[in-house]
């Protein structure tokens, strides 16, 4: 990974780092939880075993010399956060994905890991436009982006099929303006 690539300080107790070995029992207990899962992409399967864990920390899932982070509280990774460029025309944007697992919701967790991680990311990858998506029903995950300046563009209607269910796609994006 980049020296540049170096995660941002979030504070509160909560800290991003690269994702290790030794994080596998932790990334297993997190990752392994329906409800996480339902908001993400296929990638992210449930259940979530072991296999899955090696493979995601191998990097054959995601491409961990990406800006891919850990979500840590006291040192243990409870979460994960992670941007992909886009690239051609597009290069001067990126898209990034969060999850948490579910004992940390609802504690402001996420929102001050987006707060860092985002401005972060336009800063250290010179974007124009940073970008995530969020499925329909996810307003957990649409309120982080809201409070981290994040504006809703639209919506991609019908786009998704998770576990039987069509969903739409909830677009939001925050620029960088000169």
């Amino acid at each position: 990974m980049p020296e540049a690539w170096l995660p941002p300080d979030v504070g509160h107790g909560i800290a991003l780092r690269p994702w290790r070995s030794d994080d596998l029992d932790a990334l297993v207990a997190h990752a392994n939880d329906e409800q996480v899962s339902r908001g993400t992409s296929d990638r992210f399967p449930y259940p979530y075993t072991r296999e899955d864990g090696i493979a995601f920390l191998a990097g054959r899932v995601v491409d961990l010399s990406a800006p891919v982070f850990a979500v840590t509280l006291e040192g243990r990774a409870v979460g994960g956060i992670g941007v992909r460029m886009f690239t051609g025309e597009r290069g001067i944007g990126a898209e990034f994905g969060y999850w948490l697992g579910r004992r940390h919701w609802g504690r402001g967790v996420m929102t001050n890991v987006v707060a860092a991680f985002a401005p972060w990311a336009v800063h250290t990858l010179e974007l124009q436009r940073l970008q995530a998506t969020v499925l329909d029903f996810n307003h957990a995950s649409a309120r982080v982006l809201e409070k981290n300046g994040f504006s809703e563009e639209g919506v991609l209607r019908r786009a998704v099929m998770k576990r039987g269910t069509v969903h739409d796609l909830r677009m939001f994006a925050r620029l960088c303006v000169d």
